[in-house]
C-alpha cells in the first residue's frame, strides 16, 4: 500500500501546499482521501486526471471537498471517449446536493450524480476496491468521519478533522501509519470538539500504539514545528510533518 500526500494545508491553501488530499494505492487501484482547495491540480502531478477509482470525503467543509466541483467538470465534459462513467464517492449524507449547489446556484440536470456514484457514509466496515476500510464518526461541528484503510496486513488511519475522541483511538489502534490532523497549538486555542493540537495528536498516537505519526492539516498561521515538538513530547514513535509530494510505502 502506498500513500502520497497531495495536499496537507488546513483551512485554506498555503504558499507551499493545497488543502487536504491523500492518494492511497494498491494492486493498481487508486483511492483519494479528500479533495480540498487546490488538490485537483496537485493530483495531476502524481496520476492522470482520469486515473482515480474511488474517492472518500471525510466531511463537507470546503477545504476537504470543494475541488470535487472542478473534477465534476473534468469528468462531465471529457473531450476524449465521452463522459466518464460514474465513480464511487463515499461521503456524508447530503454530499451530492451540497456539491451540486456549490457548482451552480440552482441544481440543474447536470447534477454530480451523472459522473459520481454517491455512497452515504455510516460508521462500519466495508470494502473499497482491494482495501478493507472502517469508518467512524469523529468529533467536529459537522458530520465527519475518520477512516482506517487496510491492505495485505498493513493499516493506515486518517483522522479527517476532529477534536479528541475515543473513536480515533480505536481506528488508529496498531496502525502502521497514523495521518492525523494537528490544526491547533497546545496552550493557545481551546475550542472543544473542533480540532486537535500537536500534543493531542501525539497522545492519540501513543494510546493507539501507532507505528508512525504524520501530522497534517496544519493551517498557514500555525507554527508547524511547535506542533511537531509537542507531539514528540508525548509520543515516542517516528513523528513528522506531512509535506506535499511525500510518499510512504506501507
Amino acid at each position: 500500500m502506498k500513500l502520497t500526500v497531495v495536499g496537507c494545508s488546513g483551512s485554506f491553501p498555503s504558499a507551499e501546499s493545497a488543502c487536504s488530499s491523500y492518494l492511497v494505492e494498491a494492486d493498481g487501484f487508486r483511492l483519494l482521501l479528500d479533495m480540498g482547495n487546490g488538490a485537483l491540480g496537485e493530483l495531476q502531478r502524481h496520476i492522470g486526471l482520469y486515473d482515480l477509482d474511488a474517492i472518500f470525503l471525510s466531511h463537507l467543509h470546503a477545504d476537504h471537498c470543494i475541488d470535487m466541483c472542478g473534477y465534476f467538470v473534468a469528468r462531465y465534459y471529457r473531450h476524449e471517449g465521452g463522459r466518464c462513467a460514474p465513480m464511487p464517492v463515499y461521503a456524508p449524507e447530503g454530499a451530492e446536493q451540497r456539491l451540486t449547489t456549490a457548482y451552480a446556484d440552482t441544481p440543474s440536470a447536470s447534477s454530480m450524480s451523472e459522473v459520481f456514484d454517491f455512497h452515504t457514509l455510516k460508521p462500519g466496515a466495508f470494502d473499497i476496491g482491494p482495501f478493507s476500510v472502517r469508518t467512524e464518526r469523529v468529533c467536529h461541528p459537522v458530520e465527519a468521519y475518520a477512516i482506517r484503510v487496510e491492505h495485505a496486513g498493513r493499516a493506515l488511519t486518517y483522522s479527517g478533522d476532529t477534536g479528541p475522541c475515543a473513536a480515533l483511538d480505536e481506528l488508529a489502534a496498531g496502525a502502521d501509519l497514523f495521518l492525523c490532523e494537528a490544526s491547533f497549538t497546545h496552550g493557545k486555542e481551546d475550542i472543544p470538539a473542533l480540532h486537535l493540537n500537536g500534543r493531542e495528536a501525539g497522545e492519540h498516537a501513543a494510546r493507539a500504539g501507532a507505528g508512525r505519526l504524520v501530522l497534517t492539516h496544519i493551517p498557514p498561521w500555525t507554527d508547524a514545528e511547535a506542533n511537531l515538538a509537542d507531539a514528540r513530547a508525548v509520543y515516542s514513535g517516528p513523528t513528522e510533518l506531512a509535506a506535499p509530494g511525500a510518499v510512504y510505502e506501507l
